[in-house]
């Protein structure tokens, strides 16, 4: 679990976040959405360590990112697998030395053991055969899937997915979501992911933070965004007049289910 509590950030007069405090659940896919300038990137990035937040926490099992040591931070830094908007492979390494960079940064392990676990992440994400291609050889949902295994490689506790579905068409990003939710679920891990994609909401939205204005304007699940009379949300969630029909149907149909 990981506890964001009271979190301000400014750059300059700038007011980035303010005074936000949520919970991100451990085997959940907790996601962060709002619209561009909400706050959610800046958030992810202090709740990495890559940003340090003005004033406020943030916990990793109660423990302050903030008070940690070198020593820890390292430790903590080896619990934390990250999926980048774009990827980022290496062009110049083919798919299996991509995935076992981590291996190689941070294990001890025989070339053997690396071999195996890379082979076994690969096939966690449906790449058997695949060690030997480099990144220009792979479709875009293909390099979003050795990046989720190169994510996985050291067996995170945390798993932070920025726009996992940027660039890709619905069908291969119901893939990524899939695959996203499913890792979680089976590794119990804390999950959290950056997303504007209306389908990963409604998919994978175990937990879900909507940003307004640097301000955590909403938190809920999936189930509840039917339901909610929260004006920004609906204004943001379904803004098409299809996607406000789609909203009302379906929230007719929860209504005669519970009747």
């Amino acid at each position: 679990m990981i506890e964001v509590k009271n979190i301000k950030k400014s750059f300059g007069d700038k007011v980035v976040l303010q005074d936000v405090s949520a919970i991100m659940q451990t085997g959940k896919t907790n996601l962060i959405i709002g619209t561009s300038g909400s706050g959610k990137t800046v958030l992810m990035k202090c709740m990495i360590g890559l940003i340090k937040p003005d004033t406020g926490s943030i916990l990793y099992e109660g423990k302050d990112l903030g008070a940690m040591d070198d020593k820890e931070l390292k430790e903590l830094r080896m619990q934390i697998g990250m999926l980048f908007q774009g990827s980022a492979l290496f062009d110049s390494m083919d798919v299996a030395h991509n995935i076992r960079f981590p291996l190689d940064m941070f294990t001890k392990n025989t070339s053997e053991q690396k071999r195996k676990r890379v082979d076994e992440v690969l096939a966690r994400v449906n790449l058997e055969g695949v060690n030997k291609k480099f990144p220009a050889e792979l479709s875009g949902g293909m390099k979003k899937r050795v990046a989720l295994a190169r994510a996985i490689v050291l067996n995170p506790k945390y798993l932070f997915c920025d726009e996992p579905n940027s660039g890709l068409d619905p069908q291969t990003s119901l893939v990524i979501d899939k695959l996203i939710k499913e890792i979680t679920t089976e590794y119990n891990i804390t999950t959290i992911v950056n997303t504007h994609d209306m389908n990963t909401v409604m998919e994978s939205g175990d937990n879900i933070v909507y940003m307004y204005q640097g301000k955590k304007q909403w938190q809920g699940s999936s189930k509840d965004i039917i339901f909610s009379e929260d004006e920004k949300l609906n204004s943001f969630i379904f803004a098409s007049e299809f996607l406000a029909k789609a909203k009302e149907m379906s929230r007719m149909e929860a209504e005669g289910k519970a009747k």
